[in-house]
């Protein structure tokens, strides 16, 4: 049993949670949702949307996604994962061993996923900034990207906002201070 994310490779195009969400879509939706297994939490509305995705994959109603319920779903909306696609895709996020995604098991493949599409969005948007090549921000290359923004500032004015991110006062920003600064 393997904790980590699927191979990009496997899974091209937008981000899995992006296609799962838009496999129960209410105008793709092929049959009304199962009531939710009696362990899942409803206590958040991200919560309440993994659940109805979950329940909708949940093809059989037995409480566990199936690799083969997996590909139907995401065959919905015209998005084809081979069998052996699948079956990695499983493999990577089953829990138990058994197979099946649980709810649980589910969810955190969906967060992971997200997360890692913030983590390339968060790493373009430092790259718009860093324009010098050092892997940082400094209060030039800042001044160069306000200034394709349309935003005239001084150098010192640019340092002063750098003052405010630096955790580690070497006077630049980091990716990960940059990751902190971006909450």
């Amino acid at each position: 049993m393997n904790s980590g994310q699927p191979p990009a490779s496997k899974i091209a195009g937008d981000s899995l949670f992006a296609r799962i969400h838009a496999a129960v879509s209410p105008k793709k939706s092929k049959k009304p949702l199962s009531p939710a297994p009696a362990a899942v939490p409803r206590e958040s509305t991200a919560g309440r949307e993994f659940e109805r995705v979950f329940c909708y994959f949940d093809e059989d109603g037995d409480g566990k996604i199936s690799a083969a319920e997996l590909r139907n779903c995401l065959r919905a909306v015209g998005e084809e994962l081979s069998p052996e696609e699948a079956e990695e895709v499983v493999e990577s996020s089953d829990s138990d061993g058994d197979g099946m995604l649980e709810y649980h098991d589910f969810a955190r493949l969906a967060v992971a996923d997200e997360a890692e599409e913030r983590g390339r969005t968060l790493r373009l948007a430092f790259e718009a900034y860093e324009l010098e090549g050092k892997g940082c921000i400094t209060a030039a290359s800042l001044r160069q990207a306000l200034r394709r923004l349309g935003e005239d500032w001084g150098v010192g004015d640019c340092r002063n906002m750098i003052k405010k991110f630096d955790l580690d006062g070497d006077g630049v920003i980091s990716f990960d201070e940059f990751e902190l600064m971006m909450g």
